[in-house]
């Protein structure tokens, strides 16, 4: 859980921006950089939840909120969309993206199980693109309850 719950952290973190994230948390970059780290020193140190909910009003997703929930078999579901937050296109831009990010996600598989092994590069590359796809999933999701709730 421990170590789901740092790459998590490290995608929000990245998510946001090095520089950015400093400024945000008011924390250093070794700081931050800490609380993702898997080396055994810092195993235990995780970042503070004031941090992630400053970090997630400036990322584009909520890496560690979704992480947290999805160790408890939760699913998350926004109510509204954030403040002064447009949402261009609809469902139909939604499908063409889907598709897209779908694609890109076979072709990195492809290319990754080629050799019959993931390296861990490989797999950061199609953590990503499933990160791409759950992003494209939640605009979708926003998009059908506009249309059903109009």
């Amino acid at each position: 859980m421990g170590s789901y719950l740092k790459k998590h952290t490290e995608a929000l973190i990245k998510d946001v921006g090095f520089a950015a994230a400093c400024d945000v948390t008011g924390k250093s970059k070794a700081t931050l950089g800490r609380y993702f780290s898997d080396a055994p020193e810092h195993a235990d140190r995780f970042i503070p939840i004031d941090a992630v909910a400053a970090l997630e009003t400036a990322a584009q997703f909520p890496h560690v909120t979704t992480a947290l929930a999805e160790l408890q078999g939760i699913t998350l579901s926004y109510d509204e969309p954030r403040p002064n937050e447009g949402r261009e296109g609809g469902v139909n831009s939604d499908v063409v993206a889907l598709s897209q990010r779908f694609a890109m996600l076979m072709a990195e598989y492809h290319q990754s199980i080629a050799d019959g092994v993931i390296t861990i590069n490989e797999a950061k590359r199609l953590l990503r693109e499933t990160l791409e796809i759950q992003k494209v999933l939640l605009e979708m999701k926003l998009h059908l309850e506009d249309e059903t709730s109009s």
